[in-house]
């Protein structure tokens, strides 16, 4: 019998891998939202040493161990494949989860409580980094050259997913159980459902295959040659570039967006409600977004990222008051826009690394990137609001808008190239090799 669709077996992989993204958000959130309740069973506030070490879990360790984990997974993914690694990571997620569950209260331990809470938040970093480098590459290689956009934009989809299902489950435990029972035991039912969520996964990813495109470079009878230091500088300002504004607007419009509400007066049930509404449409534009791109080609949408981050910066700076429907209406524009570049992301990424160095490229610059653009905008808008600096926050966010405008203009056109032939002497605008089509080209084929 003739299989009517060839792209059953890479459909079920993407749903794997999909899935254990939305897990993997859905810790990395949980961890946020039930951070007050770590703070007061893992920790003594009267102990320096204590305190040091929530400062150190909450706020660094996960990203400071980020970059760790795309390096180490990364290399490992570009060796033995990227199957492998995704197992190994989906297996940290979820111990992470069942440990940080099981750890004894500060009472019973005294400070290992607060060490072990360390570990495995640096095991979740690790785990965190090494995910997304390698199913940004997988989802990438394994989805057909002409809607290679499209399969992309289910990366953050599985984000946004994960992120409402933390929020949604946190809600209902708090409004179940109540405050004592939820400081008492009820965060631990939380972590303990993201390792029994993360085995579900585990046992899902041990029947993907593997990437035809990793086979086919594993298959060549000559080994890849080494990348040179202009070929490494070259990919690497192409991925910070296109990394720096959407990280930085994801967790300035997205993230931290209630936080900043509630600290001007908004009710924090009002602002949380408003924002997951913008959430869920947001699941929606996503692949509509990565089927514009996969239609008109990745240059045009990332340059139209660019200027709208210019154009909307202040108005979603202004727009929010106490009033919870203008933090909705705030980031339905955020998202918008900034669904533009999250959909495309493990694709545009993917095709500036040739294949040799893909995983490792994508996961330990994107982490690099996430530490530094993501990790510091709460600090930065926080400090610069404080003191009456608000507008130099918005002309930081607009001038990495411009990054990304110059990015569009600086990288080559890749939809629908097959990632077989992208090698590090293309991923330029400015280099024409007869192995790289010209973008119109590519479009006609992908139609």
């Amino acid at each position: 019998m003739v299989d009517l669709n060839p792209y059953r077996g890479r459909l079920r992989s993407l749903r794997a891998v999909g899935l254990g993204n939305a897990l993997e958000w859905f810790d990395w959130t949980l961890y946020a939202t039930f951070s007050v309740y770590l703070a007061r069973n893992l920790f003594d506030k009267t102990d320096a040493r204590s305190a040091m070490l929530s400062t150190l879990a909450v706020f660094a360790v996960g990203f400071f161990a980020r970059p760790v984990g795309g390096l180490i997974f990364g290399r490992l993914a570009d060796r033995l494949g990227r199957q492998k690694i995704m197992l190994i990571t989906m297996s940290l997620l979820a111990l992470s989860s069942v440990g940080i569950a099981l750890i004894p209260s500060y009472g019973d331990i005294g400070l290992l409580a607060s060490i072990a809470l360390m570990f495995f938040r640096l095991l979740q970093g690790i785990a965190h980094g090494g995910e997304t480098g390698v199913s940004y590459t997988y989802v990438a290689e394994i989805a057909p050259k002409e809607h290679r956009g499209l399969w992309s934009s289910s990366i953050y989809l599985g984000v946004i997913v994960g992120v409402i299902a933390a929020t949604i489950v946190a809600a209902a435990l708090t409004s179940m159980l109540g405050p004592d029972a939820m400081n008492d035991y009820g965060w631990r039912i939380g972590f303990g459902i993201g390792g029994v969520l993360g085995i579900y996964v585990l046992f899902m990813r041990r029947n993907v295959e593997e990437s035809h495109v990793f086979t086919a470079q594993e298959e060549k009878s000559q080994p890849s040659r080494k990348l040179s230091r202009g070929e490494l500088f070259r990919i690497a300002r192409n991925l910070v570039m296109l990394n720096c504004s959407a990280n930085l607007t994801y967790y300035t419009w997205v993230t931290f967006a209630p936080a900043t509400a509630i600290t001007r007066g908004m009710d924090p049930g009002g602002a949380y409600r408003a924002s997951l509404f913008a959430m869920i449409l947001c699941v929606i534009w996503l692949p509509i977004c990565g089927m514009i791109s996969d239609r008109i080609g990745r240059k045009p949408v990332i340059v139209a990222w660019g200027i709208l981050v210019v154009l909307l910066t202040y108005p979603i700076s202004v727009m929010v008051t106490t009033e919870p429907h203008t933090l909705f209406w705030a980031q339905v524009i955020g998202l918008g826009a900034w669904s533009l570049i999250a959909s495309i992301f493990p694709a545009v990424l993917s095709e500036q690394v040739p294949t040799q160095a893909r995983a490792q490229g994508v996961g330990f610059v994107s982490s690099v990137s996430v530490a530094l653009f993501g990790g510091t905008a709460p600090y930065l808008n926080t400090y610069l609001t404080g003191i009456g600096l608000e507008h130099v926050y918005s002309y930081y966010v607009m001038s990495l808008g411009l990054v990304a405008v110059a990015a569009g203009f600086l990288i080559r056109e890749t939809a629908g190239v097959d990632l077989c032939e992208i090698d590090a002497r293309n991923v330029s605008a400015n280099i024409a090799t007869p192995s790289m089509p010209a973008a119109n080209t590519n479009r006609d084929a992908a139609r």
